[in-house]
């Protein structure tokens, strides 16, 4: 089982450690997409913080995330787990899950960035700011330039199991599932019981919830109607419907009852 995730907006502060190893990190295939991010970056970050908060979207209350950026090759690292932050992963915890199930996390989660393009929880990285929605002055919007390396670096991820994408549309963007991933890759939408309307905050909470359970309980769906099995195994309420044509997505509705 693959579980795609976005990452967070916020982050921690990076550690005290080694600093950042691109050649370590998981996804060698990325690489050099990689690095040349970095460096574009580093550049804009350090020459000129105006038009870097501009082009990274930030307030003026944020112009201090500028500064993070201008020592991605010298701050300590810390795993990925750690650094992201946020609803999706408080609900997650990774830090109390027991030994087997961390073991299963850092096999099975993928995280997407507009820095690194995805990344293993296990993966040491520096805290950053750079969302896929960026629009870089030289390599240009991130999500564009992520989809070549992503094509053929996310099918060998996938190997032959479940692909479980939780991914936000603007992460959706680096890379779509094809083929025969596709038809067996399973998205989640978290849904308010009574209305049926999409929750926001809560369906990030559910998320990391849901990824929690089957991580906790070594749950190992082979595919889509596997996964609904063992979510509702678990205690979750599912609607499904199967795709009509062969190689699609398949679309899961999870009901909760309460909106916090």
């Amino acid at each position: 089982m693959l579980v795609l995730l976005p990452p967070s907006e916020g982050k921690a502060s990076s550690g005290r450690g080694a600093p950042l190893k691109l050649e370590s990190l998981a996804l060698p295939e990325l690489t050099e997409a990689r690095a040349a991010v970095i460096e574009e970056l580093v550049e804009l970050c350090a020459a000129d913080e105006d038009k870097a908060r501009e082009v990274l979207g930030l307030s003026e209350g944020l112009r201090g995330e500028v500064a993070k950026n201008t020592e991605l090759r010298t701050a300590g690292a810390r795993p990925a787990g750690e650094i992201y932050t946020g609803v999706l992963y408080d609900a997650l915890d990774l830090a109390s899950l027991e030994t087997a199930a961390k073991r299963r996390a850092g096999r099975s989660l993928l995280v997407f960035s507009g820095l690194w393009g995805a990344v293993r929880v296990t993966d040491r990285i520096p805290s950053y700011r750079c969302s896929m929605g960026v629009k870089l002055p030289g390599l240009g919007a991130l999500g564009a330039h992520w989809r070549t390396p992503m094509a053929s670096a996310l099918p060998e991820a996938a190997g032959g199991g479940l692909v479980l994408d939780l991914r936000s549309s603007a992460y959706a963007a680096a890379w779509k599932p094809m083929g025969e991933v596709a038809g067996r890759t399973a998205t989640v939408r978290v849904l308010h019981a009574p209305t049926r309307k999409v929750v926001s905050h809560f369906n990030k909470a559910t998320k990391g919830k849901i990824v929690r359970s089957l991580l906790s309980a070594g749950a190992a769906p082979k595919g889509p109607a596997e996964l609904v099995e063992a979510l509702r195994d678990l205690g979750y309420v599912v609607e499904v419907a199967p795709p009509v044509t062969a190689g699609a997505v398949w679309a899961l509705d999870v009901l909760v009852a309460e909106v916090h």
